[in-house]
């Protein structure tokens, strides 16, 4: 059967199915190991070389991917593998520790009760006067007020502040005035009508 020639692209592939499937979860596998390796402080705390990098990583593996290959099909083909290999691997990294740490890896401990590991962060290529503004963006004034910071593989910093330093809650606080009122009560002297012995003197015993 012939196809009209403005229909070819939609329903032909230029390059073999089998090689195009291969060409996705190849380059998909060796971005997110690149990322995996030193791509989490630029999911942290993106600037604007970081930027450059993003713009240019999805332009240099675009033709390792589609090859000689610019029919819609293909990019469909292509689109379909990559999302559904994605859905594959992070499933895979849910079940398998090994597969986890290899592709997403751990958290990264960078303060541990106010103390900063300074080779945490040289590691990562984060700067102080970042890691500072992320502890402000989550509350700390400074480094000192917390417990413990890491920077967990999805890039996210994440900062525990030490008990005294935290926020009391609305409901935290209504509790507490209701305890400090029912303290006060109970050491409140009873009235006229209460027993003797029972936060009143008896009457008619003096000195």
């Amino acid at each position: 059967m012939r196809f009209p020639d403005w229909l070819m692209p939609f329903v032909t592939i230029d390059t073999g199915l089998l090689d195009k499937v291969l060409r996705t979860i190849v380059v998909y596998l060796v971005i997110a190991i690149l990322i995996r390796v030193g791509g989490k402080r630029l999911l942290a705390q993106m600037n604007s070389l970081d930027l450059v990098v993003v713009l240019l990583l999805s332009n240099v593996v675009q033709n390792a991917i589609i090859g000689p290959d610019n029919s819609v099909l293909g990019g469909v083909v292509g689109a379909v593998v990559l999302v559904g290999f994605n859905a594959l691997a992070d499933r895979l990294a849910d079940l398998h520790p090994v597969l986890h740490g290899l592709l997403i890896g751990g958290p990264t401990d960078l303060i541990t009760d106010g103390r900063v590991d300074s080779r945490a962060l040289s590691r990562l290529g984060i700067s102080r006067g970042e890691l500072d503004l992320a502890l402000r963006r989550q509350g700390a004034d400074d480094v000192h007020e917390v417990q413990h910071a890491t920077l967990e593989p999805e890039g996210v910093i994440v900062v525990t502040l030490k008990p005294e330093e935290q926020n009391v809650a609305v409901v935290q606080l209504q509790e507490a005035v209701a305890e400090l009122k029912e303290l006060i009560a109970s050491m409140t002297p009873a009235g006229p009508g209460a027993p003797a012995g029972e936060g009143s003197p008896s009457p008619g015993r003096t000195g």
